[in-house]
C-alpha cells in the first residue's frame, strides 16, 4: 500500500481524494480506487480560499486522518505528497521541500501559474530524481478518454472544447484560464496533443474565446463560460465525420485517482512533464492575448 500525504485543506479534493483512496464508508463502491491509502494531512493556509480549510479539516479528522501541522512534519511518513491547494501560484513553494527529499509529487491543477514557475518545479524534479505529475481530472473523463481511443472518425483535424471558466475572486492568483478553465484546456489538450505555436484570446465579462493554432497547421477553440448555461464538452472535426461530445464528471476523480495511484507506483508520470509545460504557456499566452485585445500571443515554452 503507498502510503500518501495530503498538502492544503482549501478544496474538496483533499476530502473527496480521501474517501476514494481510503475506502471511507458510506462512499459508493464504484467510486473507490486500490493501490493508496492517504495516511496525514496538513491542512496548511490559503490566501484564496482560507474560508474553506476548517470543514474540510473537521472532514479528514472524521475520516481518522492523522494531521500535523507543518508540512515537513510529514517528511518520513509518505511515499508521495498530494499537493492540494487551490492557489497555483504556491505549488512551487509549497512542493519544494518534498522534492529536494526525493518525495515524488502529484501537484493539482493548475500545476502552476507561470512558465517560470512551472520550468522551476520541473528543474526541481529533475535535479533530485523526484517525478512529479499534474492533470485535471476532466482529461480522464471517460467520454474523452473513449473518443481518443476510438479510431473509427480518422485524424482529428480540429475541434471545439467549452468549459466553465469563473474567474478567481482574487485576480493577481490563479489569473483567467488558470483558475478553472484549466479544465477545458486539459481537454483541449488531451485531444490536439502538443505542438501549439500561437493563440488569440477575445476576453469579455461573460467568456473567454481561446483560438489555437498548431504547428502542423490544425486550428482549435476553447469557450470558457462565465455567463448563461455551463458544462463540459467538445465537437470533434475528424477526416470521417463531426461528432458532438458532451462530457460527464460523475467519474473523474476516480478515473484520475487510478492514474495518480499508477504514477506512485511506476514513478512515470502519464502525462509527459513538457506537455505539462506547454499547456502551462499555453494558458499564460492565452491571458496576454485577452487582455490585449485578442493580440496574438506566442506559446513560449
Amino acid at each position: 500500500m503507498i502510503k500518501l500525504g495530503v498538502l492544503d485543506f482549501d478544496t474538496s479534493h483533499c476530502v473527496e481524494f480521501t474517501k476514494r483512496l481510503n475506502r471511507i464508508d458510506g462512499t459508493p463502491k464504484e467510486q473507490l480506487v486500490e493501490g493508496a491509502a492517504v495516511v496525514v494531512g496538513c491542512p496548511g493556509e490559503s490566501k484564496l480560499s482560507a474560508e474553506r480549510i476548517e470543514g474540510f479539516t473537521a472532514a479528514m479528522k472524521k475520516f481518522g486522518v492523522p494531521l500535523v501541522e507543518k508540512p515537513a512534519d510529514m517528511l518520513g511518513k509518505v511515499d508521495g505528497m498530494l499537493i492540494e491547494a487551490v492557489d497555483g501560484t504556491v505549488h512551487l513553494e509549497r512542493a519544494r521541500p518534498f522534492l529536494e527529499a526525493g518525495i515524488p509529487c502529484f501537484i493539482d491543477k493548475p500545476f502552476t501559474c507561470s512558465v517560470a514557475d512551472a520550468k522551476a518545479l520541473l528543474a526541481l524534479s529533475e535535479k533530485h530524481k523526484a517525478p512529479v505529475f499534474s492533470s485535471s481530472s476532466l482529461r480522464y473523463a471517460p467520454e474523452v478518454v473513449e473518443f481518443v481511443a476510438d479510431p473509427k472518425p480518422g485524424k482529428l483535424v480540429g475541434c471545439a472544447v467549452h468549459g466553465p471558466a469563473p474567474l478567481s475572486p482574487v485576480p493577481e492568483r490563479n489569473a483567467g484560464l488558470y483558475h478553472y478553465g484549466i479544465h477545458a484546456v486539459e481537454i483541449l489538450y488531451t485531444l490536439m496533443g502538443p505542438g501549439c505555436k500561437r493563440v488569440s484570446t477575445v476576453s469579455e465579462k461573460g467568456v473567454d474565446a481561446v483560438t489555437g493554432h498548431w504547428k502542423d497547421g490544425r486550428v482549435a477553440t476553447l469557450r470558457g463560460i462565465r455567463e448563461g448555461q455551463s458544462g463540459y464538452g467538445f465537437t470533434a472535426f475528424s477526416e470521417k465525420g463531426v461528432r458532438p461530445v458532451a462530457v460527464g464528471t460523475a467519474f473523474i476523480y476516480r478515473e484520475l485517482l487510478k492514474q495518480v495511484v499508477a504514477f506512485f507506483k511506476t514513478g512515470k508520470p502519464p502525462v509527459d512533464p513538457a506537455t505539462t509545460l506547454e499547456i502551462m504557456a499555453f494558458i499564460e499566452a492565452a491571458n496576454t492575448s485577452g487582455a490585449n485585445h485578442g493580440a496574438g500571443e506566442t506559446v513560449k515554452v
